[in-house]
This record gives C-alpha cells, sequence and structure tokens, in this order.
C-alpha cells in the first residue's frame, strides 16, 4: 500500500482531481462544503491498474493552512504538485513546493489542471512555468500531466504516470517499532475513540497494547481499518483507523504518536541538520523563534545555529532546536520549521536526546558530521559515544531494524572497528577499537598504580577495578574475559593483576616475617601482641595459610593452631563439653588466647556454646 499527498495553491483543482481519481470527496468538513476550499486533511483511496492500493491525502492550500498541509505530506511515498493551468505557479504553489523539497519526498508528478479552460499556448506556457518551478527542488525531472478533472480528460494519463511511478517506489521499512502520527481523532458509535494517520516503521495488530506520546498513556488496539474495511493487521505505510480502548476522546489530539511501548522518549532538545528555503524572505538567525513541524505536529521552539551566526537562502548548518514542548522523535525523522512569514526551512533529526551544546566547537561539529554520514560511520559514532552499547541498544538510536543493526556491528568486527564482547546476561556487546583501547590502557595503568601501592597484594579486588574503570556490571565479565584472554590481566577471581605481578619481599620484609613466625613457634599457645607485623605482610601471611588469625590482634601460627583445634574437639569427645578454663589448662595458656580460640571455634560452627560450656556441633 502506498500513499499519495496533494500539494498546490488554494482552488487549483486538487479536492476536484482527488475525485477524478477515487469517486471519493475528501472535503469532509461542512465549512469545507459551504466555502468550496479544503481547510483540513481529507482523505480518499483507490486501486490502480496494476493492484496496487493508494491512499491519498489532500492537504489545504491556503495560506492560513500551511501547517495542516505541512501534517498531510509527512508520511507519503509520492507527491502530486496541482498547478491550475490558468493561474500557473502561485505563491503557494512555491511554498508547498518548498515543504516537499525539505521533507526529501522525491517521486512525483506535477498535474497542470483546468486544462479544458486554456488554449494551447498557455497550457505550454503552464507546463514551462512549472519546469522552471521544479529545476532546483527534489521534484526535478518529475513528469507533468495535464488534466481536466471534470470532464476526465488526461486522467487515465496520469493514473498510468503514478503507476508507473511507484514500480520504483520501495515498499516501507518494517523495524518492528510501529508509529502512527495522528492526524485525526474522533469517536465512532458503539466504538469510542478512534484515530487516524500513516502507519510507519512496524505493523499494528488488533488487541496489542500500544502507548500514546508525548503524554505516556497506555492503552490497546481494539481494531483497526484500511480503505474502511477491517482488518487483523496493518503494514507499514498504510492509513489506518484504529479504534483505542478505554481512552477518552480529549485525551488524544493531533501530534500525538501511536506506538509500541518501551522504546520511544519525547524530547524537548534535539540536534539537526538544518538547510534554509532557496526563497527566504530574511535569513534564520540564532535563537530565532519558529514553529516546529514533524509527522502531524507542531510545537513552537528556538532555533540555535551552532557553527553560523546566520542562514541564508539555500545554506544549511547545524542546529540545536530547543521546544516549548515535548515531541516524540526517532533520528532521521525530518521537519519543517516556520514563522509567521512563511516556511524558513527544514531537515533531518541527528539526534533526538542531545546534551546541550555550547556553539562553534569544532569537536561538536565533527561528532555530529559523523552521525550524520553513512550508517557504518553513524553507528560507529553512536557506538563510540555510548563506549560499550548491544544492537537494540544501537538499533534504537539510529532508528533502524535490530537485525540490521547486528549485521553493521558483525562486519565492524570483522573488518577491525569494533569488537564483540559478551555480557553476564549472555547479549552480545560491542565496543569500538578507540574505547577499547582506552579500556586496555586505563585497566593496566589501575592495576600498575594498585601494585605499586600495595606491593604485597595479590592484586585489586574486581569490584574496585569495575567502580574505577567506570563500566556496568553487566558489561564488566565480558571485558575482564576479553582482557583475560589477550593476556593483558590474570583474573584471580577475587582480585585482577597484571601479568608481570607477583609478590617478592624485600630483605627488610622477608626479616620481619621470619621472625615473627620464630616468635610464633618458640610460643605457640601464648603468641606474642605487641611485635605485630604491617598489615600487609600479615595478610600475606594469611593468603599463604601459614597464620591463622583467630581474633582481634591474635594470630597463631598454623601447625599450632590445626594441633589446637585437634585437641578441642578430642576433650569433647571425651568429654562431651569444654569450659575456656579447660581450654586455658588444656594448652596452659592464658584466658584471653582460650577464649578468643573459642570464639573462634564458635564463628567457624565447630562448637556452640551452652552456658558456660562448648558442645561439638
Amino acid at each position: 500500500m502506498f500513499v499519495l499527498g496533494t500539494a498546490g495553491h488554494v482552488d487549483h483543482g486538487k479536492s476536484v482531481l482527488v475525485r477524478a481519481l477515487t469517486g471519493i470527496d475528501p472535503d469532509r468538513l461542512p465549512e469545507e462544503k459551504t466555502r468550496g476550499m479544503t481547510i483540513d486533511l481529507g482523505f480518499a483511496w483507490f486501486t490502480l491498474p496494476s493492484g496496487r492500493e493508494v491512499s491519498i491525502v489532500d492537504v489545504p492550500g491556503h495560506e492560513r493552512f500551511v501547517k495542516n498541509m505541512v501534517a498531510g505530506v509527512g508520511g507519503i511515498d509520492l507527491a502530486m504538485l496541482v498547478i491550475a493551468a490558468d493561474e500557473g505557479v502561485m505563491p503557494q504553489t512555491r511554498e508547498h513546493l518548498a515543504i516537499i523539497d525539505m521533507l526529501n519526498v522525491t517521486t512525483g508528478v506535477v498535474v497542470i489542471t483546468k486544462k479544458d479552460i486554456i488554449d494551447q499556448d498557455g497550457l505550454s506556457l503552464a507546463i514551462m512555468e512549472a519546469e522552471d518551478a521544479i529545476q532546483d527542488t527534489s521534484f526535478r525531472g518529475a513528469p507533468i500531466v495535464a488534466v481536466a478533472a471534470t470532464t476526465g480528460d488526461g486522467v487515465p494519463d496520469l493514473i498510468a504516470v503514478i503507476d508507473r511511478l511507484l514500480d520504483s517506489t520501495a515498499v516501507r521499512r518494517d523495524i518492528g517499532r510501529p508509529r502512527l502520527p495522528v492526524d485525526r481523532v474522533f469517536t465512532a458509535k458503539g466504538f469510542g475513540t478512534v484515530v487516524t494517520g500513516t502507519l510507519t516503521d512496524g505493523s499494528l495488530r488488533t488487541g496489542q497494547q500500544v502507548e500514546i506520546l508525548p503524554p505516556g498513556l497506555e492503552t490497546h488496539v481494539r481494531g483497526i481499518e484500511v480503505h474502511k474495511h477491517r482488518a487483523d493487521a496493518a503494514p507499514p505505510g498504510s492509513r489506518v483507523a484504529v479504534n483505542l480502548g478505554n481512552i477518552q476522546l480529549d485525551k488524544i489530539q493531533r501530534g500525538m504518536i501511536v506506538t509500541t511501548s518501551g522504546w520511544l522518549r519525547p524530547t524537548r532538545l534535539l540536534d539537526a541538520k538544518l538547510r534554509a528555503v532557496s526563497d527566504l524572505n530574511g535569513p534564520i538567525t540564532h535563537n530565532m523563534s519558529i514553529s516546529f513541524h514533524t509527522g502531524t505536529s507542531e510545537v513552537t521552539g528556538r532555533a540555535r545555529l551552532l557553527d553560523k551566526e546566520t542562514l541564508q537562502a539555500g545554506e544549511s548548518g547545524w542546529a540545536q532546536i530547543g521546544l516549548t514542548d515535548p515531541v516524540a522523535v526517532a533520528r532521521g525523522d525530518l521537519f519543517i520549521i516556520r514563522s509567521p512569514k512563511g516556511t524558513l526551512g527544514g531537515g533531518h533529526i541527528v539526534d533526538a536526546h542531545p546534551r546541550r551544546h555550547r556553539r562553534f566547537q569544532q569537536k561538536v561539529m565533527e561528532s555530529l558530521k559523523d552521525r550524520e554520514s553513512d550508517p557504518d560511520d553513524a553507528m560507529l559514532a553512536l557506538l563510540e559515544s555510548a563506549g560499550i552499547a548491544d544492537a537494540r541498544e544501537l538499533a534504537l538510536q539510529c532508528h533502524i531494524a535490530e537485525t540490521e543493526a547486528e549485521e553493521m556491528l558483525q562486519t565492524m568486527a570483522e573488518t577491525g572497528r569494533a569488537l564483540r564482547l559478551c555480557s553476564s546476561e549472555g547479549r552480545h556487546l560491542f565496543v569500538s577499537c578507540r574505547h577499547w583501547k582506552h579500556l586496555v590502557d586505563e585497566a593496566i595503568r589501575l592495576l600498575g598504580n594498585h601494585h605499586n601501592s600495595f606491593p604485597l597484594r595479590h592484586g585489586m579486588p574486581r569490584d574496585e577495578l569495575r567502580n574505577r574503570l567506570k563500566v556496568q556490571p553487566a558489561h564488566f565479565e565480558g571485558i575482564m574475559r576479553r582482557l583475560s584472554e589477550n593476556g593483558h590481566i590474570v583474573d584471580g577471581g577475587a582480585v585482577v593483576r597484571l601479568p608481570s605481578h607477583s609478590l617478592r619481599l624485600s630483605p627488610q620484609q622477608q626479616e620481619k616475617t621470619d621472625h615473627f613466625l620464630k616468635l610464633l613457634s618458640e610460643s605457640p599457645y601464648c603468641p606474642p601482641t605487641d611485635s605485630p607485623l604491617e598489615p600487609d605482610l600479615l595478610n600475606l601471611l594469611l593468603e599463604q595459610k601459614r597464620v591463622v588469625r583467630v581474633g582481634e590482634g591474635i594470630v597463631f601460627g598454623a601447625s599450632a593452631y590445626e594441633e589446637m583445634v585437634t585437641r578441642v574437639v578430642e576433650h569433647m569427645k571425651n568429654k562431651g563439653t569444654i569450659t575456656v578454663a579447660e581450654a586455658r589448662d588444656l594448652f596452659g595458656t592464658s584466658r584471653k588466647y582460650a577464649q578468643a580460640l573459642m570464639e573462634h571455634l564458635d564463628a567457624k560452627k565447630v562448637t556452640r556454646r551452652t552456658g558456660d560450656e562448648r558442645v561439638l556441633r
């Protein structure tokens, strides 16, 4: 299914032409019938000889309703620029053509209407004027067809041209994230609230849970109609009417988006490539007040120019657009900006959720240029900005299908521009080679500093390294696995070290350690507490299991400790219980050591205290 949109000056015969093509009168409002002029969007449909179904969005031509026109042409596949033969190119013809050009509509046909009320010379002049008008626009080279809609003369030729143009028009992409920009809201008796629009980026189906953005209203699809026929589902590119469940009419308005939950976030700030219209009446200036149009939405805001003081007619530049109200948009969406004087320009969104930028910053311009460039470079730029991401995250940012993002990332990995990691949840993560080099260098630096500061420790605790690297827990395991596989680190489980790190005691430290162990062996049951080792040396002996700490400041040699545990257990097996006093007498030590030993055995669940006695567990 394809969508065709009309464009052109008021009273140039757009609605009459739509009736001639479809048999449907697109003017639905009583005021439109009375005045004979399209005020709001009108809709019709017909089937081409090829069997293709085409929806038509008929837009108003009067200058006061240009904002309604912009809402109508946002999702079209083909534009039909209508020019009356007796009047030729008029102001709204040019403004509509500029809007079509800004929205990058490259498939279209120029229709010269009312050929029956003008002679051949006048018709030839009208055709020449039309050719000149489209010369420097996206419509350049478009076919021109002359018709008399009231008599049907030329209408079959126009239908054949439309059918031929759609031969080379790609079917709308389906990335699994449907968006329905609402252009009409009404109630149907027995059904409740109904919204209409042109569906993009994914399919909608009956029963599906959806969200209305920006307000974030949760609802579900009760029913779908396409061209007044009920359907279980609608593919992208369809003109659809969607019946929404349990939601009041006054909660929804034109400009809102019907979509699935969890991926599209409204924004009040966005980065964009902005181009001024070629017949601009006065420059676009920095921080200029504008009305911003995208899809079917219209909000006010300001255009902050990032690389220029002004944009003259036909010039392009980078802009950060701040909006007074949120809009639900994605990267790549097209937009128009206007002022009370008319259309100023348009462009496409490069980042829907940027940080606020300072002006004239070269790094900012380079980043924006990377994101605007070909899809691979844009993906790489987003990956470098994110640091580490999976295909789903990047697909959302690039506004492409997840499978497409996965293929692009895999190609980057194969060509050495990115690395694949595996998260703790089993997801495939990707990191740019530049960011990976930073992670490797930083991990080596952090571990090296730790080894220099604590030479007697086996390594840095894993959690400490993760915190210092500033990476998410889910990403850390993949990073550690790759660092270890590449030989950059040795992952000891609890601690991490560099491969070159080993524990080597200085002569002075070795002497202190030997002396301490000698003291323990000389007085195994009454170890000295007044000559403690420095913490790192003691921790080393504890890690090596050469000593055992049983209490604050009380350390036994490993062999003495094993002997004491064995004798305490044997005593209880023979006697049934043991007291601190009995333990003291058993080893000829003091109560301090005996009590520390027994409390230690309680904690180790070897013994259990009952009153003043201990029993075996």
